[in-house]
């Protein structure tokens, strides 16, 4: 390609790029020129945009773009002028003018020449002749080359599709929009590279985690040399007394300078490495926290069209429609947004065509003759929350009762005893449909079974709710981003697994005496009914649990109306996992889709729920589904470790003391440091937890009097603070504390696994 070409090339796509951004602006003016024609900033806005393709299409040399901009410009700038008033036909023809500029950008549209003479007649026809119309069209002026300081205005790219383009704010050349304005530093860069730069920003951030082991181990063994040094210093103290050699004292006065060397070592390398560790987790997250910010773009990016498709499948129905949205702001992850598209549109279409009457209905019934559909965006909980009303009729659930039982879909005695959320899932059923005749629009019964299927492959959910009468209102809810998932972890059989927590109901403790036997499977009865139960050592061929309990922990799950307890092992804790997509080569894993790493680099799967209780059911209609042995003797005769927290809040100290005990641990509490030291002094612990600033005697104290007693000075001690800063860290950690945990990140398992790591299990 010669540098003419290349030249040319990329200023073509330019002008796709402006096109695209152009022709949103003309939509959305023109819609509500359609309501309000006199509208000042719209006409302005409109006639700025058509005026902006004009100068770029001529910059290219795109003769079709310039004459189609051109006509479109003067009739704006009659508007403006007062010269002609906006009738609905001038509307439709603008529309179609905006969607022939954007078939003239779209190289690959082998079509995009045909429409402009007809266009132009269509233009002038509807004109005025007397001022417009009779004058002749001046001839495109073409430049043959771009004139100084001129250019065309760059573009605002909508949301790339996988493997395309994207915006990512850097410092790079500016973007300008098509009025001028100034905006963010952009540089384009491949999907492809976003997401490798999101995947390697979350390994770094794991790999950063895996450095708390080796600091711990490397405290552990400078407080062991401390131990070491005192041990030579007392055995020293003896020799001198008994008469030893002269030789036999120096020599060990040689090995005490050396153990001395290797301490101040020791301790140095300790201080380092806990400083490098905390700087390089912070920057890791930083990193993480960037790269995923990179890929959220606002919720309106995926509306551009929307607007206008119910404006002219409204007018092509007979019905007045006007679609409202809120929070187009939000910020969505890009894979999520192009995934919501196809949804939407449906969802919308579907408004449009079922929900919203027919004017003349409307205003039989006390409305107003326009219909309006309202989409609303919001975050809630680290989730995205769609909600799509409509003004319309509603469900007619007498016609839906009749159609389940015309269908044989269910028993006429039962459908007439269904609740209207009951009759309203039906709606979701592949094939189902309302509508007796088949139209373009609708009627195939390739529906809202579709829209759920695309909704819940995106891990989210999709609830119908409606008013006979007022509307219908879909409320959706999806994950902000495909890259992370918060989950629930969990051991089962010694092994990791994560449920996402869109798919939880709640955790309980069910009691073995509350397990029943109810037509050959096992139930517990919560909150009025029965729950089935299964053991998720049985649907992921784990090893079941040795030994024996009284209380089952349970995640009870739901997937549309069902719901069925998970007996675990252990409940980890919530996590946010970034998702790493399992080797293509394995093919589907059966109740796994995907996997993840954990803060200590070792993998989670992550379960797929409605692929676990399809399995459940196969279990039940085979008759292998197992049961899950009571054991309510529980563990007795086993000696539980001990555990001192000392902490002046009550909070603090009942949280802890709660978190442990349901742990199995034995826990004393101590209101500050003074409490603690004589707690430590007549009863014996197998682990000390104390907070820092306390009255009395502080956290600090109480560690060294600790570390300089003879009897406590091997006991492990953990520091829990609401100090996270470096040198309140390193206070701890210097003054012999085996482990600092700041309260700031402070969640239950954080705690737990501490403790774990610390002393084990709650039993020795």
């Amino acid at each position: 390609m010669t540098p003419e070409q290349m030249r040319d090339a990329s200023l073509l796509e330019l002008f796709s790029l402006e096109a695209e951004a152009q022709t949103q602006v003309l939509n959305a003016g023109l819609m509500a020129l359609e309501r309000s024609p006199t509208q000042a900033d719209q006409l302005e806005a409109c006639m700025r945009a058509a005026h902006s393709l004009k100068g770029a299409a001529r910059i290219v040399g795109i003769d079709a773009g310039v004459s189609v901009a051109h006509v479109m410009e003067d009739c704006l700038v009659a508007a403006q002028e007062g010269r002609l008033r906006l009738s609905p036909e001038h509307i439709d023809a603008l529309l179609q003018g905006t969607d022939l500029l954007m078939r003239i950008a779209t190289p690959a549209d082998s079509t995009s020449g045909a429409g402009v003479a007809p266009f132009l007649a269509q233009m002038a026809a509807l004109l005025d002749p007397g001022s417009l119309a009779g004058a002749a069209w001046p001839a495109p002026a073409v430049a043959s080359a771009p004139v100084a300081n001129t250019s065309p205005p760059a573009p605002v790219a909508p949301a790339p599709a996988p493997g395309e383009l994207s915006d990512v704010p850097v410092s790079a050349t500016p973007r300008r929009t098509g009025a001028g304005e100034g905006g963010e530093r952009v540089l384009r860069v491949t999907a492809d590279r976003l997401n490798s730069l999101l995947d390697l920003s979350s390994k770094s951030l794991v790999e950063t985690q895996r450095l708390k082991p080796y600091l711990a181990t490397l405290q552990r063994l400078k407080r062991m040399h401390g131990q070491g040094m005192r041990a030579l210093d007392g055995l020293r103290a003896q020799l001198e007394l008994g008469g030893q050699s002269p030789e036999v004292l120096e020599a060990l006065a040689q090995t005490q300078r050396m153990l001395g060397e290797t301490q101040d070592i020791l301790a140095q390398q300790a201080a380092d490495l806990d400083e490098f560790g905390w700087q390089a987790s912070q920057r890791a997250q930083l990193l993480y926290d960037t790269a995923l910010a990179c890929r959220m773009r606002p919720f309106a990016d995926v509306l551009s069209g929307q607007s206008r498709m119910v404006r002219d499948l409204g007018r092509s129905l007979g019905k007045q429609v006007t679609l409202h949205i809120d929070g187009d702001k939000t910020q969505v992850d890009r894979d999520v947004l192009e995934k919501l598209e196809a949804p939407l549109t449906h969802l919308l279409r579907n408004a449009v065509d079922h929900g919203i009457e027919l004017p003349e209905r409307r205003l039989l019934a006390g409305k107003p003759a326009a219909g309006e559909i309202r989409l609303r965006a919001s975050h809630q909980a680290g989730q995205l929350v769609l909600e799509l009303t409509d003004d319309g009729a509603g469900i007619d659930l007498q016609r839906l009762r009749q159609s389940i039982i015309e269908r044989a879909l269910s028993p006429a005695e039962t459908v007439t005893q269904m609740s209207e959320a009951e009759l309203l899932t039906f709606l979701f059923l592949p094939g189902f449909s309302l509508r007796d005749t088949v139209t373009e629009v609708s009627g195939r019964g390739v529906g809202l079974d579709a829209v759920q299927h695309m909704v819940r492959n995106l891990r989210g959910a999709i609830e119908l709710t409606q008013q006979p009468g007022h509307g219908c209102c879909f409320h959706i809810q999806v994950p902000l981003t495909l890259s992370v998932v918060r989950s629930l972890v969990v051991d089962v059989g010694g092994e990791a697994y994560a449920f996402p927590l869109a798919h939880i109901e709640r955790t309980l403790d069910v009691a073995a005496e509350d397990i029943v036997q109810i037509e050959g499977r096992q139930h517990f009865w919560h909150e009025g009914r029965h729950i089935g139960l299964v053991a998720a050592s049985q649907l992921l061929n784990r090893p079941p649990t040795q030994g024996e309990r009284s209380s089952l922990r349970v995640v009870v799950i739901r997937e549309r109306e069902q719901l069925y307890g998970v007996a675990v092992e252990r409940l980890v804790g919530e996590r946010v996992l970034v998702v790493m997509p399992l080797d293509a080569r394995l093919g589907k894993v059966q109740d796994i889709s995907s996997g993840a790493l954990l803060d200590d680099g070792s993998v989670v799967l992550i379960i797929d729920v409605e692929d676990l209780l399809r399995s459940v059911e196969k279990l039940l209609s085979t008759g292998r589904l197992e049961r899950i042995e009571r054991s309510p003797q529980g563990g007795r005769g086993l000696v539980r470790k001990r555990v001192l927290v000392v902490d002046d809040s009550l909070t603090v100290r009942e949280l802890q003391r709660k978190l442990l005990g349901n742990r199995g641990y034995d826990v004393a509490v101590a209101v500050d440091g003074m409490d603690g030291w004589n707690a430590l002094r007549s009863e014996d612990f197998d682990l000390l937890i104390t907070d820092i600033d306390m009255p009395r005697m502080d956290g600090i104290e109480l560690v060294t009097l600790v570390r300089r007693d003879n009897r406590l000075q091997s006991l492990p001690v953990m520091v829990v603070s609401y100090k996270d800063r470096e040198e309140d860290r390193r206070r701890g950690l210097d003054a012999g504390a085996d482990y600092y945990l700041a309260k700031a990140s402070f969640h239950d398992d954080a705690l737990l696994d501490a403790v774990v790591e610390l002393i084990g299990g709650a039993q020795g």
